[in-house]
């Protein structure tokens, strides 16, 4: 009996929404229910009303997503628990969110900005107290967060809630428009790739069609899994053979006719596919793209768009890109450790990862049988080829340098040297490395090492 009773929350999502859902909606959210849940038969976590903040920093996480995944199920679970989204304005820091609030739970990616803080509790002790199962998750989750901390007392700052792969969408539309076959199931290489984009990138009746975007060099470098910065000594990394193969192929990118636009826009990124709907193929983040297109859904904007297995270089077919984690944390400064924890043990349980599996994200346990469940209850993932989320394997994260998140502002710098300045790529390397340890000297002064 899989889902029983979810009108609760579904009346919930129509008020907010201001429509009525389809049948196939309903399958949206499996959490709140008179009688039972995903989670189990009713109990409570602890005897007293208790609601746990819930602050994410740094990944998409739509608010239906949370609904779905999170407050949802775990409220149905537990009666007398309520998780509360924390919702900052658009360009509120997240320093500035953590000096005014105390989430109690925190959705990431581990990032150093948020090491910095001193946010993270170290769960090694309610590991243990819980008994919590850490062989479980899957290596290139748990490995890359045990990573961060590697060295400075081995220290737990979170679990792996989703591991976050790379796809590659594309606009059947301007496919159909062109006349130009679709992509595959099977893997492409970035040169094929490239053959497809001449093919799709052209201006017609004003439209600037885009036929391939990549992120730019933190994207497309995120196929080999390059660091930015030397773990050792901090300095600049990107100046080695792999990344001259990466500054390459982006220079091949941004020299396709067209690709430029008129007005001098070359940054194509995410509402260029999914709202102005001018971007042939887009490799991106999973997580990146699913829960929005799913809001653009409900909001009544649709088109024919399919995922492929995302591309790399020819030696490297097989592999996808780096896996992000999105993880659950605990707020050191929480007054309710012991219950949050409870609540990211409960999402991590075997129905705590189908929820999320079957609404579209990659689960963080290891257990294959949620792959065949993988996008049932999302409705903008119906029909979707969603087989090709698993053809190739992501290869984990590389290590985050604690200066990287300031300095990856010279990536971009050097991607717009090239796109717009006509900077050559060797030139664009030593550019960018130059600016890269200038900043490294100055963070070792603000920031310490």
């Amino acid at each position: 009996m899989y889902f029983i009773g979810i009108i609760v929350v579904l009346v919930l999502l129509t008020g907010c929404s201001g429509g009525q859902q389809s049948g196939q909606e309903e399958s949206l959210n499996p959490g709140a229910n008179a009688s039972s849940s995903q989670l189990g038969e009713f109990k409570k976590l602890g005897d007293e009303p208790l609601t746990l903040s819930f602050y994410v920093s740094g990944a998409t996480f739509t608010d239906v997503e949370f609904e779905t995944m999170i407050a949802g199920p775990i409220h149905a679970k537990y009666p007398n628990v309520n998780i509360e989204r924390i919702t900052p304005a658009a360009d509120t820091t997240p320093e500035e969110v953590l000096s005014t609030h105390v989430p109690d739970i925190i959705f990431s990616s581990v990032s150093q900005r948020l090491v910095r803080t001193g946010v993270f509790e170290d769960l090694t002790g309610l590991i243990k107290k819980h008994q919590f199962d850490e062989s479980r998750l899957k290596p290139i989750a748990y490995n890359y967060i045990k990573e961060i901390t590697k060295g400075k007392g081995d220290q737990i700052y979170a679990l792996p809630f989703n591991v976050n792969q790379h796809i590659l969408y594309y606009n059947k539309d301007i496919f159909d428009k062109f006349g130009v076959a679709y992509p595959t199931d099977e893997q492409m290489t970035w040169d094929e790739a490239l053959d497809l984009a001449k093919q799709l990138t052209r201006t017609e009746n004003g439209t600037n069609y885009v036929g391939l975007v990549v992120d730019n060099l933190t994207g497309l470098a995120k196929s080999l899994g390059l660091p930015y910065l030397d773990r050792e000594t901090g300095q600049a990394a990107i100046d080695t053979a792999d990344w001259v193969r990466v500054f390459e192929k982006l220079k091949e990118i941004y020299e396709i006719p067209g690709y430029i636009a008129q007005d001098g826009t070359w940054n194509w990124n995410r509402d260029h596919f999914m709202k102005d709907q001018n971007i042939a193929m887009r490799a991106a983040w999973l997580a990146n793209m699913v829960g929005p297109l799913e809001e653009l859904r409900q909001q009544g904007v649709e088109f024919n768009w399919d995922i492929a297995p995302v591309p790399n270089f020819s030696d490297q077919l097989g592999k996808t890109r780096e896996a992000q984690i999105h993880s659950v944390s605990i707020n050191s400064q929480s007054e309710h450790k012991d219950e949050a924890f409870q609540v990211l043990a409960e999402l991590l349980s075997d129905e705590g990862q189908r929820i999320i599996a079957r609404n579209g994200r990659v689960p963080s346990i290891i257990n294959p049988e949620l792959e065949t469940e993988f996008g049932a209850d999302i409705p903008v993932l119906q029909g979707k080829s969603v087989q090709n989320v698993f053809i190739g394997e992501p290869i984990q994260e590389h290590y985050q340098h604690p200066f990287e998140p300031e300095i990856s502002v010279r990536l971009t710098e050097a991607a717009e040297d090239m796109a717009i300045n006509g900077l050559d790529v060797n030139s664009a390397i030593r550019k960018a490395t130059e600016a890269i340890n200038r900043d490294v000297e100055t963070l070792k002064t603000t920031i310490g090492q």
